[in-house]
């Protein structure tokens, strides 16, 4: 797009950017008639469009090639290198019933279950072997190969009916003496083992129910002076009520997510991929989110769309959904041998996502195919974003109308507000969107839950998982609910669908909102605000950001010189007036005006922290960066931020050696581990102390800081220092947040997986008590299905616990 982007000329480039919203329908026709007669562009949309120079399309000679170098690492017992080449022969092979080989891609299935099955991946075999025999009934390695995956589960018999299958259609005399060598095999050991069933159902197959329907919640849409359109309830909310679920109006995968997770459902991938029969792009974790996600593929390809009948098969029920909602075939206007999907940025795919499904509903119900796209009722935005913005939007725009004609050739009619309201449509995306995430555990430490008095030399691990952003959607309800920094409702993820479950009572009558990213004692105030402004163009004005709180006080405060002082010192000029009012700048270039709390209402944390701001209101006050408020005692702020971050990043320096201390801990070179100690922990410990020294003790660099440490020892298997310092990062934390913020059950995970390595089993049971407590607030009936590792966790806490008793 850069290229495109370079030839508008000064005066259209300039036009776009200073034009409003109002002027979309003249910039944009001019920004298209201009491209009409650049031959660029057109050599830009052939390349996007033109199935010939397709980087996507499916191609058998590759397939061919890729099974060969699978079958290469397979013979040298490289089974992970044969796994991944099989699977990459089967995105490329051509699968749609019209051009199949069929003797090729039953082949490849067999060579991946075999691999799989060398690997004990044995579920995942056994779906391909399901998957080979629905291409190839009559295909006896397929039978045998699946009769072989449930001798390995030990279901004897299902395994003996599979393998007289495969004996059948055997055609050469060599196989059929090794099948009923392998029957004969399995008869022995059924006589002496007692048959375990195996289920043949595929799991992965099965979409995550929503156990537990929203309750009778009934919210309303209001406005308000300060926040505009926002969502309240009518009656009294308890904490932890199911509140609302929702199906995305369109999703798509980040660019970042395309090898991890499926492209539909958005979970995290198996070892037995399925693929898009169309195209090369996506990848699916079940034949059910294939089919959700493209459609029926047994209808022409190369058909008009426009007919009833073909787009009738383009609306999929399914029973996973929540109520009321319709799936797409979201997928299948992108492929077919185009990649512009692929080379565009997801949210500009994501408008493409919505524009198809609006023509297609058009379409089916006989009305005029001109590209307008919904009425979402979303803000945009579009007058605040930046010139550089307008432009490449408009760009996109083109371009991508320029595609979704393509695709539906002479059905489609397109308009000067067609271009407008997709323009439009993008920014709204850019502001509404909410990103889809998954709980991610960052260091394999379900390994530690399992295995009692974890040491130094078997690898130990701090449990720890964190929040990785996998997809974009527009919920369209959803995105009316307001945003706080200290939210009272959470939002979550099963599979698409997004879950708003109630944190704390809600009043009726009271606001209900989430929160759109960074939250009171995440991040400071100005820092919340300057993203907020950034990513969604307004100024924050929840209660955290409009009245003092202890959390923006201290995070990045320094402590008070005078001992037993509790007092902050902050980098900002904080000027109280006559009014109760509060205004706080920092550098003279931020100025946010807070009203001071009830002083009766007021914590003594927090009274201890600023004493001065709770004085005598008729008199006005200002504290200057450096100035304790509390005792106003003074600091050189800027010699203690620049010690401060010199010594944090010391702290920080321990994680560059931890793999030399991992090699040494593997290889038993104690003297090695002694003398990484001596240098790298007692030098982290030591500017740990200077931190102490510098940092007010509610600091988040201080907590941070004892996390790191905590880790570090859990690393050299000292656990009970790793105790003492995840128990100082807690403590901290809560006055940040709150003691049943779900980021306090985050940290308490950590601190369980040490005290079960110190077989301290009451301790763990008790937090973990008090975790679960947490996690059930915030995820109710859905707690396990979000956090895999709680159930693996739970039951190593009781089995702990029971053989202690």
């Amino acid at each position: 797009m850069e290229r495109l982007k370079s030839a508008v000329p000064a005066e259209l480039r300039r036009a776009v950017g200073e034009g409003l919203a109002a002027d979309l329908p003249n910039t944009t026709s001019r920004l298209l008639a201009f491209f009409d007669n650049l031959p660029l562009f057109h050599q830009v949309m052939r390349e996007l469009t033109d199935p010939e120079l397709s980087l996507c399309r499916k191609d058998e000679g590759r397939a061919v090639e890729l099974k060969g170098q699978g079958n290469a690492c397979f013979s040298r017992r490289e089974f992970g290198e044969a796994l991944r080449f099989y699977s990459q022969a089967l995105r490329h092979v051509p699968i749609n019933p019209d051009r199949m080989d069929v003797n090729l891609v039953s082949a490849i299935y067999i060579n991946r279950a075999s691999t799989m099955h060398k690997l004990g991946l044995f579920r995942e075999s056994l779906r391909d072997c399901d998957r080979a025999i629905a291409v190839s009934p009559n295909y006896s390695k397929a039978w045998y190969r699946k009769g072989m995956v449930k001798t390995s589960l030990k279901n004897y018999s299902s395994a003996i009916n599979d393998l007289e299958v495969a004996l059948n259609m055997e055609v050469t005399s060599l196989g059929k003496r090794n099948i009923e060598q392998e029957i004969k095999l399995i008869l022995q050991k059924q006589e002496n083992v007692t048959e375990v069933g195996t289920s043949n159902c595929d799991s992965k197959d099965a979409d995550l129910p929503l156990s537990g329907q929203p309750q009778k919640v009934i919210i309303e849409s209001i406005s308000t002076p300060n926040k505009g359109r926002g969502m309240a309830s009518t009656d009294d909310i308890p904490p932890a009520s199911l509140i609302h679920v929702e199906d995305p109006l369109a999703a798509i995968i980040l660019k970042s997510s395309r090898e991890t997770h499926c492209h539909f459902c958005f979970n995290e991938a198996p070892a037995d991929v399925v693929f898009c029969p169309l195209c090369t792009i996506p990848i699916y974790c079940s034949k059910r989110c294939q089919e959700q996600a493209v459609g029926d593929i047994s209808c022409n390809q190369d058909a008009h769309l426009g007919h009833a009948t073909s787009l009738a098969k383009l609306s999929i029920t399914s029973s996973c959904k929540s109520p009321s909602s319709t799936l797409f075939a979201e997928h299948r206007h992108e492929c077919g041998g185009a990649h512009w999907a692929a080379v565009l940025p997801a949210d500009k795919v994501l408008a493409g996502r919505i524009m198809a499904r609006d023509i297609e509903k058009r379409m089916l119900y006989g009305k005029s195919a001109a590209i307008s796209g919904p009425n979402l009722d979303l803000v945009h935005h579009y007058d605040r974003h930046s010139p550089v913005n307008k432009l490449e939007s408009q760009i996109y725009a083109i371009v991508l109308l320029l595609c979704l004609q393509n695709h539906y050739r002479s059905d489609l009619l397109w308009t000067e507000e067609s271009l407008s309201q997709l323009v439009l449509l993008i920014f709204q995306i850019k502001v509404n969107s909410i990103a889809i995430v998954r709980m991610k555990s960052m260091d394999g430490g379900l390994e530690l839950t399992v295995n009692r008095g974890v040491s130094a030399a078997e690898g130990a691990n701090m449990c720890s998982v964190e929040q990785v952003r996998v997809a974009q959607a527009i919920y369209v309800s959803g995105s009316m609910f307001n945003h706080s920094c200290r939210p009272n409702v959470h939002a979550y993820f099963l599979s698409r669908a997004l879950i708003l479950r109630s944190t704390e009572f809600i009043k009726s009558g009271s606001p209900v909102e989430l929160s759109y990213g960074p939250q009171a004692g995440e991040m400071h105030l100005s820092d919340r605000q300057k993203s907020l402004q950034e990513n969604y163009y307004f100024s924050c004005q929840c209660s955290s950001c409009s009245e003092l709180n202890l959390s923006d006080l201290v995070m990045n405060s320094f402590c008070c010189p005078q001992r037993n002082c509790l007092g902050a010192i902050s980098e900002s000029t904080y000027y109280r007036s006559k009014e109760n009012f509060v205004n706080v700048s920092l550098g003279g270039s931020y100025v946010s005006k807070l009203s001071l709390p009830d002083i009766s209402k007021v914590g003594k944390d927090m009274e201890e922290v600023a004493r001065s701001l709770f004085g005598n209101s008729d008199v006005s006050l200002n504290i200057d960066p450096g100035c304790c408020m509390n005792c106003r005692s003074h600091i050189d702020v800027a010699s203690a931020a620049a010690t401060s971050h010199r010594e944090a990043s010391k702290v920080d320096r321990y994680w560059v050696f931890i793999p030399e201390i991992v090699i040494a801990i593997a290889l038993h070179r104690l003297k090695e581990i002694t003398l990484l100690d001596k240098t790298l922990i007692l030098e982290a410990l030591q500017s740990l102390k200077q931190l102490k020294k510098l940092r007010h003790p509610y600091s988040k660099a201080l907590a941070q800081a004892e996390d790191t440490i905590a880790e570090a020892f859990v690393k050299i298997g000292d656990q009970e220092q790793a105790q003492k310092h995840c128990e100082a990062s807690i403590q901290i934390l809560e006055k940040l947040y709150h003691p049943k913020h779900i980021a306090i059950a985050h940290e308490l995970i950590k601190l369980i997986s040490i005290l079960l390595s110190l077989g301290d089993t009451a301790s763990a049971a008790a937090t973990f008590a008090r975790a679960e407590a947490i996690f059930s607030l915030y995820y109710g009936s859905h707690m396990e299905k979000i956090l895999a590792y709680l159930g693996t966790l739970k039951r190593a806490v009781r089995c702990e616990s029971t053989e202690a008793c």
